[in-house]
């Protein structure tokens, strides 16, 4: 069984103005304009304006940002541009 895909994945964004998720790992960096997010399904990147962590929940992977929601997208390992990007927040 593989504890990692346990949790699932969902994402509920209500109103751009809430965002909550499950299926974190971990959160790989943040601020009030972007929040890196290490899913079971790959690198999440949430962009917007004012976002601050409303809650985080380690041992179910949930997670809730609040703030106004323009775009999320999981980063592909196989684009060359998310994985400049990626190995950039890494050096």
């Amino acid at each position: 069984m593989n504890t990692e895909n346990s949790h699932g994945h969902s994402i509920t964004i209500v109103e751009r103005k809430a965002f909550v998720t499950n299926g974190v790992k971990k959160i790989e960096n943040f601020d009030e304009k972007e929040f890196l997010l290490d899913t079971v399904m790959g690198f999440l990147l949430v962009k917007g304006e004012g976002l601050e962590l409303v809650k985080l929940d380690t041992n179910s992977g949930n997670v809730s940002i609040k703030g106004l929601i323009n775009s999320i997208s999981y980063l592909d390992d196989n684009s060359s541009s998310n994985t400049s990007f990626i190995g950039k927040l890494f050096r």
